[in-house]
């Protein structure tokens, strides 16, 4: 058996776990993917760390949940003083490479939505390096911002010691990219956004009929990138970690040419909540709900909107769209010679809920649509078994493919090697910066999610969530008040209570007796 094998990574983008052929999905086909997965493992209880995607990048690539790494919400740079997995691989001898999606680094040029505190009357406030409890140098982290003329990355990036970025979503994706596709369509800004789309009779919010071709399309190139990539560094002595990161299916719901209409929004399944009458949503859900139904929804942006059944219809339809395009081009860099032979892994960053709980996109709750991803284990060096129904997490990945490698993990990650089998439970930090309608602040929520039960408490509130999904697969029944489950409620508030204590910081590692 090979001690370092080489490993391929594909990431994708806001794709839930049951958005792939060989998780179940009626109508999606994902021939490629699924290849992966025939002589592979599905993780069929796959969870991130956070449901967005800043903060499960960070854990990914540190192996530590948002906690720990800082990366807590979407904003904030992942400090160069995380020791990532890929620069254990690097300093071992691997070849490092990423094309595609990064994401580690603020990529909106937008200001922060969450208010600094207000500095009072006859108070002095320190400013600068001060400011903060930890001194940090956040402004320098610009690699992704989308305002550079060129994104010639500093290198090694994280572990990374080839970059081609890809940065923002849709059709107006930036980065290296951009110089790319500039090169072969000097006019390409006469093709991209709502503004120059083709024609159609969609109402999806953020459904746009780009007029930008597949063949110019960055799903497109990242499978070209990746492909010369591979032909110019696989044949070698020295083992290799390639990272091949989708931008899509993230919304705008776009892809490009064929993919549009390759899917009947009439053929996809009308979700259950929109079946039901007795579901009483909890105040973070119903404050989203109420919000779109007051027409008062931000439909341009990134969190969670309330939905119709049409509108959820066009959505899954699109996606499935963009998630076709996708497979056709793990096939063409699975297509090169040598590639099989690697270590394939294939994941993403968290999921969106598509019309469950009449919601689009994410954020809002740790719903099993948006916390439940794939993850697929395919080594050809080892017998596998073709599923299983252990629990992993994101920051596990990252161990997992180093003990693989027969590296050692730094001290203070916090993920465990999937190897050796899987976690009692998944837990999950949520952040955000903007104020929930429902809750009238920024949520802040801690998961944990068992085999049978899921529990959830926010910072501030008085009440939280108890599923039992078991007998209640679709989260509709809060357990949280039922006096039935009260002692399941209190000790699962303990167990939680418990998975606080071991994920607190282990770094930095004692250097003295006293």
């Amino acid at each position: 058996m090979l001690k370092q094998p080489n490993f391929i990574l594909f990431i994708t983008d806001q794709h839930r776990a049951d958005y792939l052929g060989c998780m179940g999905h009626p109508v999606l086909k994902t021939p490629h993917i699924d290849a992966i997965a025939e002589s592979g493992t599905i993780w069929n209880k796959f969870y991130v760390a956070s449901p967005v995607c800043m903060p499960n990048r960070a854990s990914f690539m540190t192996c530590r949940v948002p906690s720990s790494h800082g990366v807590r919400s979407n904003g904030i740079p992942l400090d160069r003083r995380n020791v990532t997995f890929v620069d254990l691989l690097r300093e071992a001898g691997y070849k490092t490479a990423l094309i595609g999606k990064s994401h580690l680094q603020p990529f909106s040029g937008k200001p922060a939505t969450l208010a600094r505190p207000e500095t009072r009357d006859g108070f002095h406030r320190a400013d600068g390096p001060l400011s903060e409890a930890i001194r940090h140098d956040h402004a320098t982290y610009v690699a992704e911002h989308p305002e550079r003329d060129r994104f010639d990355t500093e290198l090694p990036f994280y572990g990374f010691d080839h970059v081609e970025l890809v940065t923002r979503h849709g059709d107006r994706c930036l980065g290296n990219y951009r110089e790319w596709v500039l090169e072969r369509e000097p006019n390409i800004d006469r093709l991209i956004g709502a503004e120059n789309q083709l024609p159609h009779d969609y109402v999806c919010p953020q459904a746009i009929r780009t007029a930008v071709p597949e063949e110019l399309y960055s799903t497109t190139y990242i499978a070209e990138r990746a492909e010369a990539w591979l032909k110019a560094n696989a044949d070698g002595d020295q083992p290799y970690f390639l990272m091949v990161s989708f931008p899509d299916p993230h919304h705008p719901f776009n892809p490009p040419g064929r993919y549009w209409d390759m899917y009947d929004p009439d053929d996809m399944e009308t979700p259950a909540a929109f079946k039901t009458n007795a579901w009483d949503p909890p105040a973070h859900v119903a404050g989203v709900l109420q919000q779109r139904e007051d027409g008062r929804a931000n439909l341009k942006g990134m969190g969670a909107i309330g939905t119709s059944e049409r509108e959820v219809r066009e959505a899954q339809a699109l996606t499935c769209g963009m998630i076709s395009m996708i497979d056709d081009a793990v096939g063409r860099v699975r297509s090169v010679a040598g590639a099989k032979k690697a270590v394939t892994i294939f994941t993403t960053d968290h999921g969106d809920h598509l019309g469950d709980h009449r919601m689009l996109f994410k954020g809002a709750a740790a719903y099993e649509e948006v916390t439940r991803v794939p993850f697929i284990w395919n080594d050809p060096e080892r017998d596998q078994a073709p599923t299983t129904n252990a629990i992993g997490q994101t920051h596990d990945i990252g161990v997992t493919i180093l003990e693989r490698a027969q590296i050692e993990a730094a001290i203070g990650m916090q993920g465990r090697s999937l190897l050796e089998g899987g976690r009692d439970l998944a837990f999950i930090q949520y952040d955000h910066q903007t104020t929930n309608p429902g809750l009238g602040r920024p949520p802040r929520a801690h998961t944990i999610r068992t085999e049978r039960w899921r529990l959830s408490l926010f910072d501030g509130a008085e009440w939280g969530e108890l599923y039992d999904l078991e007998n209640d697969p679709g989260e509709f029944e809060n357990l949280w008040d039922d006096p039935n489950s009260a002692d399941e409620r209190a000790r699962l508030i303990e167990v939680l209570a418990r998975a606080e204590i071991s994920y607190v910081d282990r770094v930095p590692f004692p250097v003295s007796h006293a």
